[in-house]
């Protein structure tokens, strides 16, 4: 599988801009990702004054590399990096070596 993580660092980012990406992905980016063609799956990460992530698990390779090929030329604008306030630090491509459903079963939701 297709793995890609996107990561905007936090540190200079304004005061509350955690609660103010939370609320964009719960109001906007959760619908969209979960009705995208070739993607199993994102999530999104964040360690608050320290940095916001989203990982991406696409089907294929092709999916993947075009996806990224997009985003990395939009990346200076898009809604993230204008929260945050610069681009993102990392754009990056990796495989997906495996992922495991524990007992608790998979939850997706907008917000946790």
């Amino acid at each position: 599988m297709n793995g890609l993580t996107v990561r905007w660092s936090l540190a200079d980012a304004p005061d509350g801009v955690e609660e103010e990406l939370a609320s964009y992905v719960a109001g906007t980016s959760h619908a969209r990702f979960s009705a995208m063609e070739g993607l199993h799956l994102k999530v999104w990460r964040c360690v608050p004054g320290e940095w916001f992530e989203g990982c991406y698990v696409f089907d294929t390779d092709e999916e993947r590399a075009a996806f990224q090929a997009e985003f990395t030329e939009n990346a200076a604008t898009v809604p993230g990096s204008q929260m945050v306030g610069s681009p993102p630090i990392l754009i990056e491509a990796c495989e997906i070596v495996a992922i495991a459903e524990g007992g608790a079963g998979f939850r997706a939701a907008a917000r946790f």
